[in-house]
């Protein structure tokens, strides 16, 4: 095992338990690196290029009125984070069993499949099916995270996760620039295919490029005796993971879908509104790619725990003027910086569960946690959209900071209280054989 790098937060002795497998490193975990990187930033591009024309496909498909179309765009595209939520677990587990690279060329040839179907749908309940499907077959960039998190040296994941996350986030980015490039020069249905396409050759270069160790047998086994819940020996770190996670989809999906109706606050001509609101989103985004990378290296050497409590009492501490700006562009400004406070959350959120959970289940656990961040995706526009329909949209702002804030106390009591369990271990528990536990 490569030498763990010094931390400045307190840990306890690493061994590993008798039952669980050896501390995945993968010798060739650089190189997976690189291909999930690659992979995961062209499945997002092709699973979010249809944003910008997605309205417009719904109604060739024959929806009529403007109520069906907004209707069926929004179920239509939902549908896709609905299935994977609910089997994110369920492909965290088979990986777990069978190989997380298995995972990973399953994904991609699913989605490859269903997303140039897509472009054969020949009515708007076809599409809302297709979408279903590659909700069920996809995860890509989710089971990407999962095989980097437990092949990575340990005292790398905060800047390996952080890296891949940044690809995540471009494909976020440049994939609705796509989709509003390509249907006029192509049309629709063929940047359908075109998106299936791309997809395919990210099933082959995962198929022939990704290494993988062969599943221990004793791994297979420990993962069919009992669920991996069970085998989770500190759950207080994971739970809090899971929370925050949720908490951090809930509290930026509950401000980017008013973000249109407050820049409509502040933006004098009409004819702005929507070029602006989209650079105010693009901003967030583009000062989360640029940390992420730094912020997991930082975490590596600091602890992941310690980023993870001051990026949320940053983003909550920006989030208070964000109420209050009387211009565009100091809007832009900070949603740019609430992005490089939030770049390492979700990075060092996966590694504190990485060094909490035993190897055996660990794409198990990271399953959860997707599932949980696709909760807090669902909640947060519900959330939103009520509290600024209710008390404006400043409101929104302003609990959101609140909610940021009380996530950051949380996570320090957990934190301190885990500290303290292991100072109140007699010293013979030092012997005994423990799971890493991130702090």
């Amino acid at each position: 095992m490569l030498p763990t790098a010094k931390r400045t937060d307190k840990a306890s002795p690493v061994v590993e338990p008798a039952a669980a497998s050896p501390p995945a490193c993968n010798v060739h975990w650089r190189r997976n690196l690189v291909v999930c990187l690659i992979g995961s930033f062209t499945t997002i591009v092709a699973m979010t290029l249809l944003l910008p024309f997605l309205p417009l496909y719904v109604e060739e498909l024959g929806a009529t009125s403007h109520a069906e179309i907004v209707q069926w765009s929004g179920i239509a595209y939902g549908a896709t984070f609905l299935a994977a939520a609910l089997v994110a677990p369920l492909w965290g587990r088979l990986g777990d069993r069978y190989g997380r690279k298995l995972m990973l060329v399953r994904a991609s040839f699913g989605m490859a499949v269903c997303m140039s179907l897509t472009g054969m749908a020949q009515s708007v309940w076809q599409l809302v099916l297709l979408r279903l499907l590659i909700g069920f077959a996809g995860g890509y960039a989710s089971g990407s995270t999962i095989l980097v998190a437990m092949q990575t040296p340990k005292d790398r994941t905060g800047w390996a996760l952080g890296t891949l996350s940044a690809g995540i986030m471009a494909g976020n980015l440049v994939g609705p620039l796509v989709g509003g490039m390509l249907p006029p020069l192509i049309g629709i249905r063929t940047t359908f295919l075109l998106a299936g396409g791309v997809i395919f050759l990210t099933f082959l270069a995962t198929s022939f490029l990704i290494r993988e160790d062969p599943v221990p047998a004793r791994r297979r086994e420990a993962g069919l005796r009992k669920g991996g819940w069970a085998q989770v020996p500190h759950k207080k770190p994971v739970v809090a993971m899971l929370a925050t996670g949720t908490l951090l989809m809930l509290a930026t999906m509950s401000i980017e879908p008013i973000i249109a109706v407050y820049v409509q606050q502040l933006v004098a001509e009409p004819s702005r509104v929507t070029f602006v609101s989209g650079v105010v989103m693009s901003a967030t985004a583009l000062g989360s790619i640029l940390s992420a990378s730094y912020l997991g290296k930082l975490a590596d050497r600091i602890g992941h725990w310690s980023v993870i409590v001051r990026a949320l009492l940053v983003a909550a501490l920006l989030l208070v003027p964000q109420a209050f700006v009387t211009n565009s562009w100091q809007l832009i400004v900070l949603r740019f910086l609430m992005g490089l406070a939030l770049g390492g959350l979700l990075p060092c959120m996966t590694s504190v569960i990485r060094h909490n959970v035993p190897d055996s289940i660990g794409g198990n656990v990271l399953g959860l946690s997707v599932s949980a961040q696709y909760a807090g995706q669902v909640a947060g526009p519900l959330l939103g959209g009520f509290v600024g329909g209710h008390f404006g949209v400043r409101a929104v702002f302003l609990l959101t900071a609140l909610l940021m804030a009380l996530g950051a106390c949380y996570n320090f009591l957990v934190r301190a209280g885990h500290e303290k369990a292991d100072e109140a271990k007699p010293p013979s528990a030092a012997t005994q054989p423990s799971l890493q536990r991130e702090l």
